[in-house]
């Protein structure tokens, strides 16, 4: 009888043995198909502390791609052309005359989403050694013989706007043309990654910045330079008066002050950067007055900003190498945060300081 009982007693664990073994099973599958559904619709998913390590850094570094590469863009700086949109936004502005006693810009983009750029205008060989040594994907609107060969000998990244849609590169009516195409830094993105240009850029910037504000001192040879006016020929000056509440240069050109073609804010700079280059007349079959530049070796210059200007030396390699400012001691100078506007005048150019 106790044996009887016994094995009754054996058996009644077991089962309940069985009917918790089966419950447990039961709750295990359901978790595992609750937890499936979660991840397929988009539900929460527990990662483990090496997991989620694991995953934020392989999205850093997807989502790296370094600083993106410059834009230079070609401004028209023909009398049918003011004012122009943009030159605010630029942080380097190059002015280099042309034929017929003209000047042209190439503007400097970063980082900026403008909806409007321009008047745009064709390429001259002698900007295309500014581009490079920004690292800039360069932008015009047509070109001369001379910038054309040199754009393919040198295997510049360029986009000619003739050869763009009319969405890409448009004629506004408020201008004749050849002085009215305008662009925005959208398309130029689009189009540079169409043909297949690198489009970041981690090469160090041609001026050594510093966000400490630097002040040239007479006492160390500074010059007093308030009123800065750099003639390009007789009947085309460029001058910059200064603002001491702004601490920034504002531009004149053509005998008038500049302004933004859209805004109509004033068109101002902190720095300002003057180098003297031998401009010469091309041999050029199509008698346009085309330009040449002497801009390789060592040239001489100013530094200007808050007021006073120091003596410079301007020094270029080759055609694709940086330019290199020192001051007459020889040592690189420093330049205030903010946009420079570099020019490279006529070295006989009559430049005055005030």
């Amino acid at each position: 009888m106790l044996k009887n009982n016994g094995i009754k007693i054996l058996i009644g664990i077991l089962v309940v043995l069985v009917i918790i073994a089966s419950i447990l099973l039961v709750m295990k599958v359901v978790n595992s198909k609750q937890q499936k559904e979660e991840n397929t619709t988009g539900g929460i998913i527990s990662l483990g502390v090496d997991e989620g390590r694991k995953e934020e850094k392989k999205e850093t570094i997807k989502t790296y791609t370094g600083v993106q590469r410059p834009i230079a863009i070609m401004i028209d700086n023909h009398k049918g052309a003011l004012p122009q949109a943009g030159l605010n936004d630029a942080y380097m502005v190059y002015e280099i005359i042309v034929e017929g006693g003209e000047t042209r810009l190439m503007a400097l983009f970063k980082e900026k989403n403008l909806n409007k750029i321009g008047p745009i205008r064709s390429s001259r060989h002698y900007f295309l050694d500014y581009a490079l040594e920004n690292d800039a994907i360069y932008v015009h609107y047509g070109w001369s013989p001379q910038a054309e060969a040199d754009i393919s000998t040198l295997k510049v990244n360029n986009i000619n706007g003739i050869t763009e849609s009319e969405a890409s590169f448009w004629r506004v009516k408020d201008k004749k043309a050849p002085h009215n195409v305008a662009t925005k830094t959208e398309y130029i993105l689009n189009i540079a990654n169409k043909k297949g240009y690198r489009t970041t850029s981690n090469v160090a910037s041609v001026l050594n910045y510093k966000q400490d504000e630097i002040e040239l001192k007479e006492e160390n040879g500074a010059l007093l330079a308030t009123n800065v006016t750099i003639p390009y020929t007789d009947q085309n000056k460029v001058s910059y008066k200064y603002n001491e509440q702004t601490k920034t240069y504002e531009r004149y050109s053509k005998n008038a002050q500049q302004i933004d073609w859209d805004t109509k804010q004033k068109i101002t700079t902190k720095n300002i950067i003057i180098t003297f280059a031998k401009n010469y007349q091309l041999a050029d079959p199509e008698n346009k007055d085309r330009q040449g530049l002497n801009n390789i070796g060592k040239l001489n210059g100013y530094y200007i900003t808050n007021g006073k200007a120091i003596k410079i030396t301007c020094e270029k390699t080759s055609r694709n190498s940086k330019t290199i400012y020192k001051d007459l001691v020889g040592n690189i100078i420093d330049v205030n945060d903010g946009n420079t506007f570099v020019q490279i005048c006529p070295i006989d150019a009559n430049v005055t300081l005030q």
